[in-house]
């Protein structure tokens, strides 16, 4: 039975579902970035100023986020994706607001971890799993991936703008704004369905977390994030105050982050491109990796002129971009069938405590040691990050499908297991009876959906 026209193509639901969430999540990403590029400047206005108050106040919300970003995946199981979503966009709206009204860059950095409180991540994806088909599921995950890397493009260049204009807590009450506009998007534009998702390809679980821990190639994607989100908030201590300090004025700066972001996006995608199709994505990690090395060193060392600041930000987002894409795909293929969901909480769980770890450390290195010192703690974190790649495999070209199941007893299941993994291009079987739904992980260039699907219907009667 081949497919039909509709289920290759999302329907207007799935759109309007996709749109919607991508936006919602996109809003709160960029309510987080927006300050990135302007707080080592502006955060100088604040009486109680120091290089470490200004890390926190970029990275305190890494560490928040991280502690909060399973259990509120779990919680939304429980008692509602949407209850969780408004509930985290109320928080971080409460912490923009605190941000806003700080007299103190400790009460900025107070506001910022508030914001971090409202984890929403695993909600929100678990919410477009569950109002999409298991076949469309992919470009519905995939529109949010973009708004979220666009939200950081454009809080580069908004960030400058509306600081010169309205100020660093004008900007906090732009983001307290667009976190109660997420919530009336939610609620006008997200159609309200029954669950539906198979719970273990979006959601964590906790009996499977140590299990993913210990996986050799999973353990190399998170501490690789780790390290770049570590990276990215060090380096927005340093940047802003580099390129004041190289002859552009601060209003300027929203000029030359565009041209140098989309130079970046062009000299990444051939990277990108000749790594999948050649399948060498540890080779070009590693470039990757020294790219980043060179702008670290670049900056620390040689950077005294604006133009020498910008070749260094194009060298650092060629690198930073590549490796954003390529580690969250790669994770997705080398998690094991039904724990996608667990392996994308420890991934996220990584990648924001590297954020705020980035942005503690950065700041104390840059307030007892200076610009260089930063960028040795940079190094090393390259370094570590280099040796860790040592042993690392091109991810496996599988995929991860899905299918409901009628109730289950355990011999049923122990048949339909055996029975699966035999058919060509099935290379993982994992039947959850109390689910009712079994996950597998295909080849793609054998897997016959069709077979598997004749094997299927007896059990989904």
């Amino acid at each position: 039975m081949s497919r039909t026209q509709s289920e290759l193509h999302l329907t207007p639901l799935e759109r309007r579902a996709a749109g919607a969430l991508a936006t919602v999540f996109g809003l709160r990403m960029l309510g987080l970035f927006l300050i990135m590029p302007v707080i080592a400047i502006y955060g100088r206005a604040y009486p109680d100023y120091t290089p470490l108050l200004i890390g926190l106040a970029i990275g305190a919300y890494g560490l928040t986020q991280a502690a909060l970003q399973i259990p509120a995946g779990l919680l939304s199981d429980r008692i509602g994706r949407r209850p969780v979503i408004i509930g985290g966009l109320l928080i971080f709206a409460a912490g923009s607001m605190i941000a806003a009204t700080a007299d103190t860059l400790t009460g900025v950095v107070i506001g910022r971890a508030l914001q971090g409180c409202g984890a929403i991540a695993a909600a929100i994806l678990a919410l477009a799993a569950d109002v999409s088909r298991e076949s469309q599921r992919p470009k519905v995950m995939a529109t949010i991936g973009m708004f979220i890397g666009l939200s950081f493009a454009l809080a580069l260049v908004l960030g400058p703008l509306l600081a010169a204009s309205i100020g660093l807590s004008g900007i906090f009450w732009f983001t307290a704004v667009s976190a109660l506009l997420g919530i009336l998007v939610l609620q006008l534009a997200v159609p309200r369905v029954q669950v539906h998702a198979a719970k273990g390809e979006v959601l964590p679980a906790t009996n499977q977390l140590q299990a993913l821990l210990k996986h050799p190639q999973l353990l190399r994607l998170n501490s690789g994030v780790f390290v770049l989100h570590a990276l990215l908030t060090a380096f927005f201590i340093v940047i802003p105050e580099q390129l004041v300090t190289a002859g552009l004025a601060v209003e300027d700066h929203a000029w030359l982050y565009l041209p140098t972001l989309l130079l970046s996006f062009a000299l990444m995608l051939p990277m990108l491109i000749r790594a999948e199709r050649k399948r060498q994505q540890p080779l070009f990690f590693r470039v990757a990796i020294l790219l980043l090395a060179l702008a670290v060193v670049a900056n620390a060392f040689f950077a005294a002129h604006w133009l020498l600041v910008a070749g260094v930000i194009v060298l650092f987002f060629t690198g930073f971009n590549f490796l954003e894409a390529t580690l969250p795909s790669s994770l997705t293929r080398f998690a094991p069938a039904g724990n996608k969901g667990s392996a994308s909480g420890l991934y996220a769980t990584f990648q924001f405590l590297g954020a705020f770890v980035g942005g503690a450390f950065g700041g104390w290195i840059q307030q007892e040691f200076g610009t260089i010192g930063v960028g040795i703690f940079a190094l090393l974190l390259l370094l570590c990050w280099f040796m860790i790649t040592v042993g690392m495999q091109p991810p496996p070209q599988r995929a991860s499908v899905s299918f409901k199941l009628a109730p289950l007893d355990q011999q049923r299941a122990d048949l339909l297991l055996e029975n699966l993994a035999a058919q060509t291009g099935v290379t993982e079987v994992h039947v959850v009876a109390a689910e009712q739904v079994v996950y597998l992980k295909v080849d793609k260039s054998t897997y016959n959906e069709d077979q598997v699907k004749l094997v299927l219907a007896p059990y989904q009667a």
